[in-house]
């Protein structure tokens, strides 16, 4: 693939996930069968990394504490042909306190009454292996390190 169409579909990568509202996150329940859920998206750190909230009571949480593998995927089906990204990698829960704090947001409160250090509060973190991209019948799937000088 020339560098020109390679740059583009970087490009198109980073674009999907800035402008997406919504991550389906997958993990493993404990039978081995895969589950997904649409969580909000609410930080990005790199095109690596994501971040999302949860409560550390959640299902989800015990999954991926038991079995970290995972994936997060980001769609686009708003223009004549469909875009997704589908990231594979690890997911971390983050307990800590600056971790929890950089992902707070004013009205969590709703969800967590005892604030940032709320014992149902927690962080996925989700770092990323690879990531394989949808676009025009066609897929092209890259590692982080091929996208690590994009632009993000």
């Amino acid at each position: 693939m020339d560098n020109s169409k390679m740059d583009e579909i970087k490009a198109a990568i980073c674009t999907l996930r800035k402008n997406a509202k919504v991550a389906y996150v997958g993990s493993i329940s404990e039978s081995g069968f895969p589950q997904i859920k649409g969580m909000l998206v609410i930080e990005h750190e790199s095109v690596k990394t994501h971040y999302f909230s949860t409560n550390t009571s959640s299902r989800r949480a015990s999954q991926f504490l038991k079995n970290p593998k995972a994936c997060v995927y980001y769609c686009d089906d708003t223009k004549d042909q469909y875009r997704g990204a589908l990231f594979t990698g690890l997911m971390e829960i983050c307990t800590d306190h600056a971790t929890k704090e950089f992902l707070w947001r004013e009205g969590f409160e709703i969800y967590y009454p005892q604030g940032i250090d709320d014992t149902d509060y927690c962080v996925y973190r989700f770092t990323a292996d690879s990531v394989n991209y949808y676009y025009g019948l066609s897929n092209t799937t890259l590692s982080m390190d091929e996208l690590e000088d994009t632009e993000f």
